[in-house]
This record gives structure tokens, sequence and C-alpha cells, in this order.
């Protein structure tokens, strides 16, 4: 059974292990999805609601508490689930970015919502300045950790934001991506290894890959049950050939994805974030999954006709998730060029393919 099962094609009856966790995930997922039903728009709202049912389940840090026996796997179908029914709360940047960088470094983090900025900045060896955009959520968290790049490394801490330092904005699914103006004295950030900063990049892609996944089961149930329901010169929509095909060829993107992102998940769980075989999966799957969005949206809203793009109903919840989140931490494009000299670099890329 694999971490990303479910959407449109289940479990296939097979035993799962991990049923109570995905059914959890999912129950809390679907009432808060019905709770908001009908109430979303852009940009949208963090739903406290929904990040307190979590806390209370004790979803909220799964990986990032030292006394929890979970890992990428339990973290992956609490992503998944909550990506199917469009979850606006930030728990890949609580837990698996903010929460481990917080660990790695030795600074200690409030309770509650948490998110990262990730910035290039300069400094004049007192204070480092610059402005970190695109943050996620950064409104409506407790804490901001900014990690920034400099000339002489990467510098990590704790910031306080202001209101006249933060920027809003929004993505295309509307979910807050907001800009942070930073001028702070350099001692109040630490030098650390750089490669926390890859390892950081590597696990948000991680994150969207495994969301994107959900995402797209979602829009693909709605396609199975709206093309069941409509009917169209005295027969359901599904019963004509072109639509049985257009449903199978976004079967089959999907699947590719699913297959792509399982692998990263796997890779994570063997051998960790840190890890040379996780780097090649997650460059892999972020490619694959990336590829994938395109194809499956576009078939999504024409399967669904006019109704598809309006507000009232719920599948740009998922298409534009799905595709907002494919740009973030690096667009398919970007790891592809990244895959080929990875490629190149091997001695023999055979072994590179056949040994993750």
């Amino acid at each position: 059974m694999t971490a990303l099962a479910g959407g449109v094609f289940g479990t296939d009856g097979r035993e799962d292990n991990d049923a109570e966790l995905r059914q959890l995930v999912d129950d809390l997922g679907q009432l808060a999805f019905d709770a908001r039903l009908g109430h979303r728009g852009l940009p949208d709202r963090f739903d406290a609601d929904l990040w307190r049912i979590l806390e209370d389940a004790g979803l909220t840090r799964l990986t990032s508490t030292p006394d929890v026996d979970a890992g990428p796997r339990e973290l992956a179908m609490t992503l998944y689930g909550l990506a199917r029914h469009a979850g606006s709360v930030p728990l890949a940047e609580t837990d698996l970015l903010t929460g481990w960088l917080g660990r790695q470094t030795g600074i200690d983090l409030p309770e509650g919502p948490l998110t990262v900025a990730i910035a290039d900045g300069d400094t004049d060896g007192c204070r480092i300045t610059g402005t970190a955009r695109s943050v996620p959520w950064a409104r409506s968290c407790a804490a901001v950790l900014l990690a920034v790049r400099i000339p002489d490394g990467l510098r990590v801490g704790l910031v306080e934001v202001p209101p006249s330092s933060l920027q809003e904005d929004h993505n295309l699914a509307g979910e807050p991506r907001d800009s942070i103006t930073f001028d702070l004295p350099a001692d109040q950030l630490r030098a650390v290894a750089p490669a926390l900063g890859e390892e950081l990049t590597r696990r948000g892609a991680w994150s969207r890959c495994v969301q994107i996944v959900g995402a797209l089961d979602a829009a693909a149930a709605l396609c199975v049950n709206h093309t069941r329901e409509r009917v169209q010169f005295g027969r359901s929509l599904s019963a004509f050939q072109a639509v049985q095909q257009s449903l199978a060829g976004m079967a089959g993107e999907i699947e590719k994805a699913r297959a792509a992102a399982e692998l990263a998940v796997t890779a994570a769980v063997e051998h960790g974030f840190d890890s040379a075989d996780t780097d090649y999966a997650v460059t892999v799957a972020k490619v694959t999954v990336g590829r994938a969005v395109g194809p499956v949206t576009t078939v999504a809203h024409q399967l669904h006709g006019a109704i598809g793009v309006t507000r009232e109903h719920p599948l740009w919840l998922f298409t534009l998730r799905a595709q907002s989140w494919a740009e973030d931490y690096g667009t398919a494009t970007h790891y592809a060029r990244r895959l080929g000299r990875l490629a190149l670099a091997a001695e023999d890329p055979w072994d590179l393919v056949a040994a993750t």
C-alpha cells in the first residue's frame, strides 16, 4: 500500500496498515471543507478551526516533535489528505520546514502555525538586509523563521514581522504569499551550514509534490462524479467514448505523478532528506508531477464545461492549487535541467536510475 493511495482509485481492497490515519485525516479534511463550502474566495483565509482540530489530534508537528513516532510517510499521508480537501493551513511549513530547521539550528519555536521565509540578502558586516518574497501564510503565523543566503553563507533566525514590513499578496489559488522586508543586526541571525538551505528547498519541493497529487486526485474525483451525473442526449457524459478517453488520459497522468511522488516519499523514509537518493527522487518527482499538472487541469475544466470555471464550483480550489504549488521551490523546467546535469555527471546514467 502506497503512502499516497486514495482519490478515485482507492486502495483496491488491499490491506492498509495506515487506514486509521488516512480515515482521520480524511474526516477532518472533509469536515473543514464542508464548513467553508460557498465561503471561499481570493484571497483565501487561514482556517483556524481546522488548525485547532489538527493540533488536538497531534497532527501539526508529526516529524518535528522528538517523542512522536512519525516520519515522512505519516506526514505525506497527512499532507495528501488535507490537499484533497483544500485545507487552508500551513502544515508543511510548520512541521517539515520550520520545525525541522528550528531543531537543526537550536532555535526555540513558539506554539501555533509557523512558516519559513527564504531570501537572498546583502550585508555590510553589521546588518543584513533584503526582502523575502512569496512567504507562505506569513500574516497568519505565530512566528516566521528567516533563512537568508548572503555571500559568506546561510544565516537563520526567528524574526518579528511588524505590519510595516509585510506586504500581503497571494498565489493563483488565493493562498497567502506575503513579502517581508528585513533590516537586522547581523548577530541576530545564526550562521549555519549551507547544506541546510539545500535540504530546506528539497523538503519544500517534496511537500508540494505530495500535495499536488492530492489536489489532482480531488479534481479527478469531481470529474468522475460530474460525468456520471451530467446527462446529455439522453445518457450520462461518461457513456461517451471521447469522455472516457479524456478520463483515461487524466488517470494516466495522475498515476505517473503518484509513482514519482511515491518514489520521493520512499526515499525520504529510507534515506532521510539529506541523502543523494532523496535528492534524485525529489528532482524526478518535481519534473514528473509538475508536467502532469497542465494536462490534468486542462481536461478537468474541459469535462466540467462552463461551470468548471466559476468560483461557486469547487474545482478551482484544486486545479489552481496544483498550478500554484508546481511553481514553489523551483519549477519543473528548473528540475528537468538539474536532472539532466545529474545524468551527465554520472559515470553511467543507467546506474543513476537503477540505484534509486
